[in-house]
């Protein structure tokens, strides 16, 4: 949600940026030719001053001085005139003993300058004829004071323009939170419901979010509902196999096989694995409980469960412990991890001898899983072996093997190891190292 506010707001930083500086370009150089058009209106007016001031006298064409402006007459007063005409030119006194530019043709010029201060000069060229004669009339105002003035215009509309945009940032990042606020609680529902604090999401949201939120309600309804499904067939199955099972078991031992032994051996080791497996697969349905598809294992709440199970199942004269982190949330899906340890710790209490001890170890880059129990152990040669599936070192020992098998697929599915190792408590370790990012 983070990364769609930043986005946002630099998407929006360069929209404002980009056309924030156009506009500002485009108004100070309109404004600028409007001012330049108003001051060539004034220098029009100047020009025409002079071109009547302009007299028929007695050797020819001069200048009457009473009709000039005193601005002419001050040494660098920022207002200057040069006439030429075929006799010869004047210029405004204002030009002490510079020599002013002259455009090459008539019209508004602004890259000119005089001095050297390198005034700026407006320029107005008119060209006339009076008394038969082409006279041409160059005008002249300093227009540094008034570039100045309009740069330091621009200055403050920077200012006042970077101003504005942090102003529309501001608000545009309580406008997108806001609006973000419906998505934000969806993810974080979202999250509760990974965590299994949650079994729906609310439906009280924006008519945007609505087709999405029922959605996903909708389908966590119908997994649910599946999942109960299968496990109330699972259970009704079990159940109704369980009496027929105990009659054929019964048969497989009564007088009327023994004259086939071999028949009888060999029916009784199937209707045992068969027993077993539906054993197994009850255990399972049981522990798992009525957890909601794809929550984590919550350590605090999950354990006390299963090792009260596993007690009551195994026996009050076997000591179950934990050593776990508290709070601690492992990112894997709780049925999985359920039925990874409910194997390893069953397997362990049918052969510990008075303790089973169960440890889980944060690590930087993995969760440590260790399972010790007190019993008779492996040796390290047989090791390998009672990995694989079915494996079973002792058949006096109820149970389809160790179980090992398939925890071996849970752990290699999340990309983990799993290891056996001499334990502490002078039996067998079971050692399991998860990556903290599920490997599915």
């Amino acid at each position: 949600m983070k990364s769609i506010q930043a986005r946002l707001s630099l998407g929006l930083v360069a929209v404002l940026v980009l056309v924030g500086l156009a506009l500002a370009q485009l108004s100070l150089w309109l404004f600028e030719v409007g001012l330049q058009r108003y001051l060539e209106t004034g220098l029009r007016k100047e020009s025409e001053n002079l071109l009547v001031a302009l007299v028929r006298g007695q050797t020819g064409l001069e200048l009457d001085e009473r009709r000039i402006s005193s601005a002419y007459k001050r040494p660098f007063s920022g207002y200057y005139f040069r006439i030429d005409f075929e006799g010869g030119n004047w210029r405004s006194r204002s030009l002490w003993d510079l020599e002013m530019p002259t455009p090459a043709t008539a019209g508004l010029h602004t890259d000119l300058k005089l001095g050297p201060e390198d005034q700026q000069l407006l320029v107005l060229r008119s060209d006339y004829r009076r008394f038969g004669q082409s006279i041409s009339i160059s005008v002249a105002q300093d227009y540094t004071p008034v570039r100045e003035q309009f740069q330091r215009m621009q200055q403050i509309g920077l200012g006042l323009g970077l101003l504005a945009l942090v102003l529309v940032l501001v608000l545009q990042r309580i406008t997108v939170t806001r609006s973000l606020r419906p998505l934000e609680r969806a993810r974080e529902q979202i999250a509760q419901l990974q965590q299994g604090k949650r079994s729906q999401l609310d439906t009280q949201v924006p008519i945007e979010l609505e087709p999405l939120v029922a959605q996903i309600n909708h389908l966590l309804a119908h997994t649910e509902d599946s999942l109960r499904r299968s496990r109330n067939a699972l259970g009704n199955l079990g159940h109704a196999l369980k009496t027929p099972l105990a009659v054929l078991l019964s048969l497989a031992s009564s007088e009327r096989l023994k004259a086939l032994p071999e028949v009888r051996a060999q029916l009784r080791e199937q209707l045992e694995q068969i027993q077993q497996r539906l054993s197994r697969e009850l255990n399972r349905a049981r522990l798992a409980g009525d957890a909601l598809p794809g929550a984590q294992f919550d350590c605090d709440a999950e354990l006390p469960g299963l090792l009260s199970t596993l007690g009551m199942i195994h026996g009050e004269g076997l000591e179950l412990s934990q050593q776990v982190p508290p709070g601690l949330l492992l990112p894997w899906d709780r049925e999985d991890l359920l039925e990874l340890l409910g194997n390893l710790l069953d397997n362990a209490c049918k052969w510990a001898d008075s303790q089973v001890q169960l440890s889980i170890e944060e690590q930087p880059e993995h969760y440590r899983l260790l399972i010790d129990d007190d019993g008779p152990g492996i040796p390290e040669a047989a090791r390998a072996q009672v990995l694989e599936r079915g494996t079973r070192l002792d058949e006096q020992v109820n149970g389809h093997g160790l179980g090992l098998g398939i925890v071996r697929d849970i752990v290699e599915a999340w990309g983990g190891r799993m290891s056996l190792e001499q334990s502490p408590l002078e039996g067998l370790r079971v050692c399991i190292e998860l990556p903290r990012r599920a490997g599915r």
